[in-house]
Parts: C-alpha cells; structure tokens; sequence
C-alpha cells in the first residue's frame, strides 16, 4: 500500500485511516499531532535547548529548514505557494517546516493587504 500522504509503501497492517486517507504511522502521528505556529511554550522551549546547545541562526537545523530560510533571506518576502512550488514540498510538509523556523524565531508571517508573507523573524 501507498501512504497518501508520504507516498512511501506501507505494509497493510501498518496503515491507518485518517479522514479518508490511508497513511503509514509517521504520517498518521503528523496528522493527528500537527505543529502549531503559534505556540508559546514550543517558543520559549526551542530558544532554551538552542541557546544551551549554543546555537545560533540556522544550526541544528534540517537541511530542508535551512533551505527554506535561505530562500526566505534571498528572496525577501515569499508565499507560502512559492516555497511549496520551490522546493516541490505538500502543504502540510511546509506547516511543519515553519512551524519549526517560527519556534527558534527565525521565520513568521507578514500580513500586507491581503496577503501574507513569510519573512525573516527580525523582519
């Protein structure tokens, strides 16, 4: 079977249905777990284990989270459309991916009009 999600084979006893979907268990546990940008404690939790590990800007980073970043930092200000079209990522791959850059502060969202922005957290 075919995570709907991940797109990775799954055995059949090791599927689960979400909402319709058939998902492998990291998948599934995504789904039902889903990040939340705006969580106070994951902030304040992801600013202390980095500043205790030392790090700064994007160490200890995922290599797809300091792409985004990067890309974020060239081009200025993007949509969230145009990371998911850039690095060919679903939406809920890039939610987890922000949700991450937005605990260590460095990523948030900028509304313009109608419209909103990623950007650099010191934006």
């Amino acid at each position: 079977m075919e995570c709907a999600r991940c797109r990775s084979e799954t055995p059949l006893d090791e599927v689960y249905n979400y909402r319709g979907q058939d998902l492998c268990e990291d998948c599934f546990m995504g789904a039902m777990q889903s990040p939340k940008t705006c969580d106070v404690a994951a902030t304040h939790l992801a600013k202390k284990h980095r500043q205790a590990a030392g790090q700064t800007g994007t160490e200890g980073l995922l290599d797809i989270q300091k792409k985004i970043y990067n890309y974020i930092r060239k081009q200025g200000k993007v949509t969230r459309d145009q990371v998911m079209q850039e690095f060919g990522i679903p939406e809920w791959e890039l939610d987890k991916q922000i949700a991450v850059l937005r605990h260590c502060e460095l990523v948030k969202g900028k509304k313009e009009e109608n419209n909103v922005f990623l950007v650099l957290f010191e934006d």
